[in-house]
């Protein structure tokens, strides 16, 4: 279903907004991200995605040298 005339007047107010906000917004992100690394600058919770076709090992990330505990009785 085409758009009608009001409809389409709308939409390019509403792009043109955007356009106009961008480089206002990406400023935001820009100093949101140096903010957080400089508050929280490593994550060790993090792990990085395997590229496609490699498998991920956990039992690598956690260190496979450690015994498997046998639950007491």
């Amino acid at each position: 279903m085409p758009n009608t005339p009001q409809q389409q007047r709308r939409r390019d107010q509403l792009e043109a907004l955007i356009r106009v906000a961008s480089p206002v917004l990406d400023l935001v992100l820009v100093t949101g991200e140096r903010f957080s690394r400089l508050v929280a600058p490593a994550d060790a919770d993090y792990y990085a995605i395997p590229p496609a076709g490699e498998r991920l090992e956990l039992e690598a990330l956690r260190g496979s040298g450690r015994e498997a505990r046998q639950p007491e009785a």
